[in-house]
């Protein structure tokens, strides 16, 4: 039996973590527990979710890891991580060889044996494009197509645009009316299912692998 942290950014990764993750997971004894990460505390209240220092995301990261009966890993988007983050300005032609660095880095400065530090290429939302004919259960079949055009546009789902006003969800938003990341994304998530993101996704594929081989 194990037992792994995931920490991560916000309510979309917790529903996804608690969802998607966890029964497939818990086929293999491995148990999932999703922990947002907290922005802020005051002395009667904790703000849930976004990234805007690394600072926190180290100090709450080593809180977590203090539990070395159990593995810790992250599910932060690559593309809003801080500034400051280790390594962050890495630049490899090859965007799996760019994070891999970037995640190393950070496993190093935290220095816990039982870290695995993971980045999601490029957000959560490029998930969703495993397969663009799931959003059949939330759109149109104009949006299905669409949305499959944009994935046939990238080489992977994980190399779909990184900028601002071109990110996956930004994407999903400029032709899903509505579009609710907690809702109709995790929605999406659990009609494609873990499998075929694993063959779609090499990066999240390699993740959810190093976490069913990872021993403290």
């Amino acid at each position: 039996m194990k037992y792994v942290y995931i920490y991560c950014e916000g309510q979309t990764e917790e529903s996804f973590v608690n969802d998607v993750l966890y029964p497939y997971f818990s086929r293999m004894d491995i148990y999932v527990t999703p922990i947002i990460h907290k922005t802020k505390r005051t002395p009667t209240k904790a703000f849930k979710g976004g990234v805007s220092r690394y600072a926190p995301i180290k100090d709450e990261l080593i809180k977590l890891c203090q539990d070395s009966n159990c593995i810790v890993t992250t599910m932060f988007d690559y593309y809003a991580m801080p500034d400051d983050t280790p390594s962050i300005d890495h630049q490899d032609i090859d965007i799996y060889k760019r994070v891999d660095f970037i995640e190393n880095a950070v496993n190093e400065d935290i220095g816990c044996k039982n870290l695995l530090f993971n980045l999601v290429l490029h957000e959560f939302e490029a998930l969703l494009f495993s397969e663009p004919q799931a959003f059949e259960h939330i759109a149109n079949d104009r949006v299905v197509r669409q949305l499959q055009a944009i994935r046939n546009s990238a080489e992977t789902p994980e190399h779909i645009n990184n900028s601002a006003e071109t990110a996956p969800s930004k994407r999903i938003q400029s032709v899903v009316n509505g579009y609710s990341k907690v809702r109709q994304g995790i929605i999406v998530a659990k009609y494609i299912g873990i499998d075929k993101m694993m063959s779609e996704c090499k990066h999240f594929s390699a993740w959810i692998d190093k976490i069913v081989d990872f021993t403290v």
